[in-house]
């Protein structure tokens, strides 16, 4: 499939239309949002095309990209109005960025592999940092605390363990996992409820660390198996209405049984 030729041209258009809508006599709707109002429509959308991604629905994945573009373009256009920045800018920096990290590629650098490219990459981020006078800043205090919990971990341990401060293997890393459960145990027949959150969070954390040495994305093999559980689920569902009944009115040992069946 070859590169789209009007894409640029798309673009100007789709940026036209967010003119309009923001505009006196536009979308009321529109109007009103601000920067803060649209943030949970742009972690929805993009939770959206990464469903797309794990379903292969490609039409599906040509749409929701097209409402994650809308975002990018509905922020630029309320900097714009407020006269902080233009969509071009944004579109300068991210350009200007790919190229000034990827030398090998556009420059005289040289990489055969990726972790080579890693390596140029953190150079050249550690010199922008230094350039912006934050050369001094945290190694965690980048890692948006906004982030969903999941994600902030996978960061943090990855910043942390960058630098040396990590396991020396999986075995290590499982032998923690066994240590939170035994505390987790304890906190339980205690009782705490502050305690078991605390125990529960160590061991997520764990988990995180543990899927970074697999090489695992926590992430997606959560959404792979909330994926699952939906299915074999709906299956369960399904067979009950085919006996005139739902999981209300059915119980665990039943429904074990058409479990096991939905995982043949």
């Amino acid at each position: 499939m070859q590169n789209d030729s009007n894409a640029g041209l798309k673009f100007q258009k789709l940026v036209e239309i967010m003119g309009r809508l923001r505009a006196p006599g536009g979308c009321p709707w529109d109007r009103e949002q601000t920067f803060d109002s649209i943030k949970p429509f742009t972690l929805e959308e993009t939770y959206e095309v990464l469903d797309a991604i794990d379903r292969r629905d490609w039409q599906d994945l040509a749409e929701e990209l097209g409402d994650f573009l809308l975002q990018a373009v509905f922020y630029a256009q309320m900097a714009s109005e407020g006269d902080l920045f233009q969509i071009g800018d944004a579109l300068d920096a991210i350009n200007s960025k790919l190229i000034r990290r990827h030398p090998h590629v556009f420059g005289d650098d040289s990489a055969e592999t990726s972790g080579d490219v890693k390596r140029i990459w953190g150079e050249i981020k550690a010199a922008e940092k230094k350039d912006k006078g934050k050369e001094d800043e945290s190694l965690l205090g980048s890692v948006p605390r906004a982030l969903p919990a999941l994600v902030e971990a996978q960061q943090i341990a990855s910043r942390a363990a960058g630098v040396g401060f990590d396991w020396e293997n999986a075995e290590q890393v499982i032998d923690k996992l066994h240590e939170e459960l035994r505390e987790l145990d304890q906190a339980r027949r205690n009782a705490a409820p502050d305690e078991l959150e605390d125990e529960i969070g160590d061991l997520l954390f764990v988990l995180v660390n543990l899927a970074r040495f697999m090489k695992v994305d926590p992430e997606q093999a959560l959404r792979r198996t909330n994926r699952k559980f939906r299915e074999r689920f709906g299956f369960i569902e399904r067979k009950l209405a085919e006996r005139g009944r739902k999981p209300a009115d059915s119980n665990i040992a039943e429904m074990e049984e058409l479990w096991q069946e939905a995982k043949k």
